[in-house]
């Protein structure tokens, strides 16, 4: 009886971990959506819709420039690739000017993929 209990518990455990380890691993719905909406406002080359569009999600614009990845470009090459070069130029302006110390292995960006 004892082997029967012990072999439940470790299933149980087993299958929780897996569900947490899983959920984790997604991005949530409402994150995904509002770096899809920064990463399309960064099209527009408008530097004001950008700005109101990173300022609506509360994200830093310094924030953005470092971490967030759009189908696979870094956000401003992604800009400079389809024209937006006022978008992508404030963008470096917002990382330029801060020396920072960075562990390059703690970066992590973060990558929406979206159609255009």
């Amino acid at each position: 009886m004892n082997k029967f209990k012990s072999l439940t518990t470790t299933a149980i455990v087993c299958s929780t971990l897996t569900v947490i380890s899983f959920s984790s691993n997604a991005m949530d719905k409402q994150i995904e959506s509002a770096l899809i909406d920064v990463c399309k406002s960064t099209l527009t080359d408008s530097v004001a819709k950008f700005h109101r569009t990173a300022k609506s999600y509360n994200l830093k614009e310094k924030t953005v420039a470092l971490k967030v990845m759009c189908n696979g470009n870094d956000i401003i090459d992604f800009a400079q690739k389809y024209g937006a070069y006022k978008t992508a130029a404030r963008l470096e302006r917002s990382v330029s000017g801060h020396v920072d110390i960075i562990d390059v292995a703690k970066v992590e960006k973060i990558n929406v993929n979206f159609e255009l």
